[in-house]
């Protein structure tokens, strides 16, 4: 049998999805079925406004903080902690042990250190040539993050 390869700039969401469904499967036959279940949780004005928010979810036992984000015109006003406090109580609600998530030298690095991650990668240059640097952080989740006693 003969075989093509072809780069598609603009892909088919069908050719996307088949890969995967192709490495869901992989996956699934070697440790199990994900049981990836996405949350979000918003913070809205009084106009239901959002003006920050965080996307995640859990899978495999992990949280997975996808996106923070909060506006300028609400930082430093505790929205972040109290996000970030909120995802991991669901996590450990979802019977999660650990978390991890990304971000950017000029993004939350000191952030997520003062919540209790810890950088287990790092990537320099990040975009090229401008001498910034992307995290990979990781957490214990412990009993104290689950919402019985938060």
């Amino acid at each position: 049998m003969s075989y093509q390869i072809t780069l598609e700039e603009s892909p088919a969401a069908a050719d996307n999805a088949a890969i995967r469904q192709g490495l869901d499967r992989f996956n699934v036959a070697r440790v199990g079925e994900t049981k990836w279940q996405p949350f979000s949780i918003f913070i809205r004005d009084a106009d239901n406004t959002i003006v920050g928010g965080l996307v995640g979810g859990t899978y495999w036992g992990w949280l997975y903080v996808e996106l923070l984000w909060i506006s300028e015109e609400v930082r430093g006003q505790n929205y972040g902690s109290r996000l970030l406090a909120m995802a991991e109580a669901k996590a450990v609600e979802l019977g999660c042990s650990y978390a991890h998530l990304d971000t950017m030298s000029f993004q939350a690095l000191p952030f997520y250190e003062r919540h209790g991650y810890s950088v287990f990668g790092v990537l320099d240059d990040v975009p090229a040539g401008s001498g910034e640097r992307r995290y990979w952080l990781r957490k214990t989740l412990t009993a104290q993050d689950s919402p019985q006693t938060t």
